[in-house]
């Protein structure tokens, strides 16, 4: 059915270029095939690091991009309508008295953050400015806000205008307060020697090559390990609305769509290469999402229309690897769509309840509680608590800084945490860690003896529990 429904687009089962069967183990109704351009996909898999929930979407599905995009954002059915999204409700409980009350010495960070040049619905209110703030590079949104503004006025109109400048100059406020903060952390930070893709390495329409998820990605890890404790980040890829020309040249298995999906998954293996490199992996939690799927027949420009569900990719060290959800019958279509078998809501509660440990409260400030005993069971590992990811709980100074051989580890435990403390060069190669450190609450001290390591910049990272400090060093002998 599948040959017969996408013949001039189909993946072949045989040849060079045929698809990846996924897992040999999985029952029938669960075997699935990757692009032969997700090989990087396929060895996370291996490793135990990706999943695929299978025909997700919601009842009704809206085929307006932008409608559909307000539903995933919001967080609600085809008939809700919201102000705000399920992101930023979840925030907007955990953090109250935002913005007024943040940034803080407790919680210095933005609490979300969208890579790119705005703020979408996910991350909106239901009163006031949005939980997270957009940026492409955070030295370049230093520069610009340091270069634009003007003194605020002291009163505002009682009028629609009146409340727009408001708004307005409140998100100027919030932007000037983490500007220099995203910088230090920044430039704290560091990206091991992971190699992330630039190019497709196959053939595709000049305008598909570059992968445009990468760079934003190594800016994220780069924040990580800098020690940031922003809770959640929003990349976007487009171009997948594959009307005609999804593939080229008749190769059903080359061309944009095929672009694409090589970006995401070479670039998603390079993520978390360099995260592993830095101990940073088990922090991290990623999954992609659209607005709708596709149809399951192609049509006559080597394309397909609008459809209805679609499948989701997790990925982590800490998720339970597999394929959730079963095969859709293709003889069985719902007006030539894939039939819903899971509401997205289910998927995104896994996040909530499992991945950020929310209280039945949280859930329902979200509207996401009559989703919880169906939710899916991908999350493996413990959760994170709030403190632990805002790293509010201890403090580190290293000192002498420049040194000529030893440096001192200053840290302040509120509390007993499992503490490690390790020294990296900038490729994330570990060089060596304290033995026993202090765990308990109170103030403590260590020493590192750099002994025959050469001259040059280091890192010093402690970790407690979940949570990560990162500070450079200066060794010149």
């Amino acid at each position: 059915s599948y040959y017969n429904y996408r013949a001039n687009i189909a993946i072949p089962e045989n040849g060079l270029r045929k698809f990846i069967t996924l897992d040999t183990n999985l029952p029938d109704n669960r075997q699935v095939g990757l692009h032969p351009d997700m090989t990087a996909a396929k060895a996370m898999y291996d490793e135990g690091n990706f999943a695929v929930i299978q025909n997700v979407s919601y009842e009704n599905m809206n085929g307006s991009h932008f409608r559909s995009r307000d539903v995933w954002m919001m967080g609600g059915g085809y008939n809700d309508y919201y102000n705000s999204g399920w992101m930023g409700r979840y925030l907007d409980y955990t953090y109250p008295g935002y913005p007024d009350n943040y940034p803080s010495p407790q919680i210095p960070d933005p609490l979300a953050i969208e890579m790119g040049n705005g703020v979408s619905l996910a991350f909106h209110r239901e009163q006031g400015i949005p939980a997270g703030l957009s940026i492409t590079d955070p030295v370049g949104f230093y520069n610009l806000i340091n270069s634009v503004g003007v003194d605020a006025p002291l009163s505002f109109p009682d009028t629609h205008a009146g409340d727009e400048i408001e708004y307005i100059l409140q998100i100027e406020k919030q932007a000037n307060a983490y500007a220099e903060r995203l910088k230090d952390v920044y430039e704290a930070g560091m990206n091991s020697n992971a190699v992330y893709p630039q190019l497709y390495p196959f053939i595709a329409p000049a305008s598909a090559k570059n992968n445009p998820l990468a760079p934003q990605l190594k800016v994220i890890a780069r924040l990580i390990s800098g020690g940031v404790g922003t809770k959640i980040f929003i990349c976007r890829i487009g171009g997948f609305d594959t009307h005609a020309n999804q593939v080229v040249n008749n190769n059903p298995t080359m061309g944009g769509h095929a672009a694409l999906l090589y970006h995401i998954s070479s670039a998603m293996k390079a993520f978390y290469a360099d995260l592993q490199n830095m101990g940073l992996a088990d922090r991290v939690l990623s999954m992609t999402f659209s607005e709708f799927g596709r149809r399951v027949a192609s049509n006559a420009s080597y394309g397909t229309d609008h459809g209805n569900a679609a499948p989701m990719m997790v990925f982590g060290t800490c998720i339970n690897p597999g394929v959730y959800g079963v095969n859709p019958d293709l003889s069985n279509l719902v007006n030539g769509n894939v039939p819903l078998e899971f509401d997205y809501r289910q998927v995104f509660t896994s996040v909530v309840k499992d991945w950020f440990d929310a209280p039945d409260q949280a859930l329902q400030e979200v509207h996401f509680e009559n989703f919880v005993d169906s939710r899916i069971d991908y999350v493996r590992c413990k959760p994170l608590s709030t403190s632990e990811l805002f790293q509010d709980r201890f403090a580190m100074n290293c000192y002498p800084n420049p040194t000529n051989q030893e440096i001192y580890i200053d840290y302040t435990l509120k509390e007993a945490a499992e503490i490690r403390i390790a020294l990296y060069d900038l490729t994330g190669r570990s060089l060596g860690e304290i033995d026993n450190p202090p765990s308990g609450p109170g103030s403590h001290s260590v020493m590192f003896d750099f002994g025959q390591v050469i001259s040059g910049t280091y890192l010093v990272r402690l970790f407690a529990n979940d949570a990560v400090i990162t500070r450079k060093v200066i060794l010149s002998k």
